[in-house]
């Protein structure tokens, strides 16, 4: 998944309706062109595709006083929410989206229900955890990592990053529990 289409979306839900200017000063301002690949090229791209496909509807607007074209404004349909609300819990319940991905679902998180956000948190915890299992299963007992050259420094870091993503997702988990953000449903 590409975090482009999550964060058109995610603005695009979040503002109604709006013209691609908007949708990207909208994601310059939370900083996506420097951690994700929402440039300014992509995120017209990705409103004229997402059109295309059936997930917004467009609104011709008025030409501007100053004699430019007129505007297209971009809105969610139906099925543009659908996608949304799938591409944002996949999002947080996958085990190892890029950074990206996480980072634009993480920026989002609100839109859903707390029942819902932990209930997909928790569920890619489960994931981690169970992925940590799956990589030292078949390791014979008391194995000495440092000792097997570079696969094991491969077996070190898949382990780490299943370790901190899991500590990472509890966090999340506590903070929600404990009433952090303001949710979709309160």
């Amino acid at each position: 998944m590409k975090p482009v289409r999550l964060l058109v979306l995610g603005a695009l839900r979040r503002r109604g309706r709006a013209h691609g200017y908007q949708v990207r000063a909208d994601l310059e301002s939370w900083g996506a062109h420097e951690w994700s690949t929402a440039t300014s090229g992509s995120v017209y791209h990705a409103l004229k595709s997402m059109a295309g496909q059936g997930l917004l509807v467009t609104h011709e607007t008025v030409a501007s006083e100053a004699g430019g074209p007129p505007r297209i404004e971009y809105e969610l349909t139906e099925q543009g929410e659908r996608e949304y609300l799938a591409l944002l819990g996949q999002a947080l319940a996958d085990r190892e989206p890029s950074l990206d991905v996480l980072g634009a679902a993480i920026g989002l998180i609100e839109d859903l229900s707390r029942e819902r956000a932990l209930e997909l948190l928790r569920q890619r915890a489960r994931a981690m955890r169970e992925w940590r299992a799956s990589i030292t299963a078949y390791l014979p007992e008391g194995t000495d990592l440092a000792t097997w050259g570079p696969v094991g420094e491969v077996l070190s870091l898949w382990l780490s990053t299943a370790d901190a993503g899991a500590q990472w997702t509890d966090r999340m988990i506590r903070r929600l529990e404990e009433g952090a953000f303001t949710m979709a449903d309160e």
